[in-house]
């Protein structure tokens, strides 16, 4: 059964240094108290897996505002000029990959695959220092996986055990994100007990999913 508790109880488990997942696209679908109960917290050196990387003083932005990273993993910058400055600069590590690649890399982890072969990003800069793999006449890139200490997820849905229920957008890096990370935390907009949610509509088992937050606690 997982754990019902506060945002700021949550981030509580998040120190310096470590590696977080952060769900959303765009700031659509993601955890918002969480991510601002974690700029609060003002833990530093984090390392960011997200698709991208939000905007100036909203979602995941927030946490570069407040000069909390030291690398991200993400497929999108442009929303946040700080990016930018940061890959010039080097006070940042910003890698950026494909957002075809990314999503596999964090499923390869929850999958506990050791990598996979992708044509996309051949002969191009995302090429630049990986393994390239010749099958057939055609090459591919080898990826590895993605793995988090802590994943920061949105659901809207979830019951006393953990199951969750996603909507819209939020079905996108999340339910990837719930397995490919050693602590889990979902911000949710509705708590049920158990037996309240269809089985059908869940999409991430109650297994992956450590902690609680009901929005807005």
């Amino acid at each position: 059964m997982a754990e019902i508790c506060t945002a700021k109880e949550a981030v509580s488990r998040i120190r310096d240094g470590m590696s977080i997942m952060v769900g959303g696209f765009l700031n659509v679908g993601t955890p918002e108290g969480l991510v601002q109960a974690l700029v609060e917290k003002g833990v530093i050196k984090l390392t960011l897996i997200s698709n991208d990387t939000g905007f100036v003083g909203k979602g995941i932005g927030r946490l570069q505002d407040n000069r909390q990273l030291a690398r991200v993993y993400t497929s999108y910058v442009g929303g946040h000029p700080d990016y930018s400055q940061c890959m010039e600069s080097s006070n940042v590590e910003v890698v950026l990959t494909p957002q075809g690649t990314l999503a596999e890399q964090i499923r390869a982890a929850g999958a506990g695959l050791g990598g996979f072969l992708t044509p996309t990003g051949v002969g191009t800069v995302a090429a630049q220092g990986k393994e390239e793999i010749i099958i057939g006449d055609k090459a591919y890139l080898m990826e590895y996986p993605l793995f988090a200490d802590v994943a920061l997820i949105k659901a809207y849905q979830a019951d006393t055990s953990g199951n969750l229920v996603y909507r819209r957008c939020a079905k996108n890096f999340n339910p990837l994100m719930a397995t490919a990370a050693k602590i889990v935390i979902a911000e949710v907009e509705e708590i049920l007990p158990v037996g309240k949610i269809d089985p059908d509509y869940v999409m991430t088992p109650g297994i992956f999913v450590d902690f609680l937050v009901k929005e807005g606690r």
